[in-house]
Order: C-alpha cells, then sequence, then structure tokens
C-alpha cells in the first residue's frame, strides 16, 4: 500500500483497518514455500490515463510512490510496476506467475472496486484461481457519499458473481497458511494493490 492512498493525494481513511491484515497474510506467505508475495503497486507517469480521472499520484520516484513502512517488501518479495487500473495490464505480473507456477492469486488491498476489480477480471481471463480477503480490502470511500461498507459488499458480491471470485476473511487464510500444503505444485500470490 502507497503512501499517496494512506495519508497522501489520494488518502482513503477505510483502508486502515486492512493495512494490519495485509501485512500479517504477507508475513505469512513468505513462511511458506509454495506462496509468493507479489506487490502491485502504482508507478505513474506523466500523461498516463488514469491521471485523468485522478489527479497526479503515486508518481514515479515520489514520496507519494512509496510503499508504506508497516508494509515494506522484504527480500524474496516481487514487486510490479503498474500504470493502469489492473496489476496485469502492460506487467510482468502474468510471466511472474507462469515462473513461478501460481494457479491462484490472493488479491488484497485497494480499491475492491477499482484496481482489485480489474486484477480479478484478469487473472480469472487467464484460468487462474483467483481469492479475495474481504477485510484485507477496501474501496475508496472518498469517491462517494454512501457508506464505504455498503460499496464495500456491493463490490465483492461483483466479483463472486461475475468472475467466480472465492471471498473469503483474512483468518481463513491465515489458517491455510499454517497448514502443510496438499498439493505442492500448486502456488499462490499475495498480490497488494494499491
Amino acid at each position: 500500500m502507497l503512501r499517496d492512498f494512506v495519508d497522501g493525494r489520494l488518502a482513503n481513511p477505510a483502508a486502515t483497518p486492512t493495512i494490519q491484515r495485509i501485512g500479517e497474510l504477507a508475513e505469512a506467505a513468505r513462511g511458506r514455500k509454495d506462496w509468493i508475495v507479489v506487490y502491485g503497486n502504482d508507478a505513474h507517469r506523466p500523461g498516463d490515463v488514469e491521471l485523468r480521472l485522478f489527479d497526479e499520484h503515486a508518481m514515479v520516484g515520489t514520496p507519494g510512490a512509496e510503499v508504506i513502512d508497516e508494509l515494506t517488501p522484504v527480500s524474496g518479495d516481487i514487486v510490479v510496476p503498474k500504470r493502469y487500473y489492473s496489476a496485469f495490464t502492460q506487467t510482468d505480473l502474468e510471466a511472474t506467475c507462469l515462473v513461478h507456477d501460481v494457479g491462484r492469486v490472493v488479491i488484497v488491498g485497494q480499491h475492491t472496486d477499482c484496481c482489485v476489480r480489474h486484477t480479478s477480471y484478469d487473472a480469472f481471463l487467464r484460468g487462474l484461481e483467483v481469492v479475495v480477503a474481504a477485510d484485507a480490502t477496501a474501496v475508496f470511500q472518498p469517491l462517494s457519499e454512501e457508506a464505504a461498507e455498503a460499496r464495500q459488499q456491493r463490490a465483492l458480491e461483483y466479483l463472486r458473481t461475475f468472475y467466480g471470485v472465492n471471498v473469503v476473511r483474512t483468518a481463513d487464510l491465515l489458517g491455510e497458511a499454517g497448514a502443510t500444503p496438499t498439493d505442492p505444485s500448486r502456488a499462490a500470490a499475495a498480490a497488494e494493490q494499491t
């Protein structure tokens, strides 16, 4: 999760409760040989199409494009810079999944109704099993007067209905991460969207 989405240009209060959960999931994933941790981070450049809607944010080389201290990547984590909503669009995420034999992606972070949605769709198109941690994702609260929780539930239902996403809670994934793998050839990636 990038600084601009926590306390910067696109600060989102709805994301605050997700930070600890994302950290716990990343830590658990790092403890398994059949999981990898991938950060799909905005890394915008002047002229990016997204900037037409959401002014400059997470610009390459700026403090706002840095991962917050609580979720800083560690050695072995993979960072995929992205310039579009989906972490797959014009990035090397698909190649990363192929190289690491990823059959399932676990998506966490911001925004359930935007980046998480577009990344889920692209993973679905690629035949990957898609899991979204409901309590480790958040909609962009400042975007609407509607309560964030209502929008979050609607966004999660959309993912379930149209992409077959398995929506779970962090505790379910943490329990799984502590279990012995049943199929060692199947890897999962925790893709953090910002």
